[in-house]
């Protein structure tokens, strides 16, 4: 099986898809607005403003983006855009990228915030649980996120993903099986223990996505969407049980 394959099916555990692939809960489509931007250039930064809302806004530090190598409804190759205009455009926006794995027929990126991923993987509850997981220095943010490159396209999927990701501490530490916590709900995550935090972060990242969606249907450039980087980290992500931290 190839990796892009495997990531995809252990995503769907850790995101929430469901059999279908669609994500619980309502999401604006990039197949709205991909017909109303005449460019290369807009077109992919049309894509990536929409799948980053959340880390342009300040409500996560990193989301994964896969652009698989095959023509979309508008006509155009997303993965092909990628590796012509990529780099350039997330050079304007201030964001990084990780490539996690290229396949040829798919790519799988990190996209991040510097800033905002730095800050939470140097924070005392993150930085217990991927040392717990085997990273041997969260604090050094590159050599972090080659040992993540190493596990993503090695045997395994690392689950600990979801603290790169921003998920709620409390719910990695749950899906993982760390903590004694009930599962509670779903969400566009697995959701355990009191769900009332992680509910509004979600709601919080379905507004960033409502907000970004509004604003390309509007007509706002793409280009300039993907410039406007907000600084900081939330800390609405950050809490983590106190019966974890007490036996690591």
């Amino acid at each position: 099986m190839k990796v892009a394959v495997a990531v995809k099916e252990d995503l769907s555990a850790v995101q929430g898809v469901d059999a279908a692939g669609s994500i619980r809960g309502s999401r604006a489509s990039w197949q709205d607005f991909a017909g109303l931007y005449p460019t290369e250039e807009e077109c992919l930064a049309s894509f990536l403003a929409l799948e980053l809302a959340e880390v342009l806004q300040g409500a996560k530090p990193a989301n994964l983006v896969c652009l698989t190598n095959k023509h979309r409804s508008c006509g155009r190759n997303l993965y092909l855009l990628w590796k012509e205009h990529g780099e350039v455009l997330l050079a304007e926006s201030g964001l990084k990228v990780r490539v996690l794995d290229d396949r040829g027929s798919s790519i799988l990126l990190l996209l991040y915030s510097q800033q905002a991923l730095s800050e939470l993987l140097s924070q005392k509850s993150a930085s217990i649980i991927l040392r717990k997981s085997g990273y041997g220095n969260p604090d050094d943010l590159d050599a972090t996120l080659d040992e993540l490159e190493k596990r993503v396209t090695g045997e395994g999927f690392p689950h600990e993903i979801g603290v790169f990701l921003g998920y709620p501490l409390k719910d990695v530490v749950g899906f993982m099986g760390w903590a004694p916590l009930a599962f509670t709900c779903q969400g566009p995550w697995k959701i355990f223990g009191n769900p009332e935090q992680s509910l509004r972060l979600a709601e919080c990242h379905r507004e960033c996505r409502g907000r970004m969606s509004e604003k390309l249907a509007a007509g706002c450039s793409p280009l300039q969407c993907l410039r406007s980087v907000a600084a900081g980290v939330a800390d609405s992500y950050n809490a983590v049980p106190t019966v974890f931290l007490s036996v690591s």
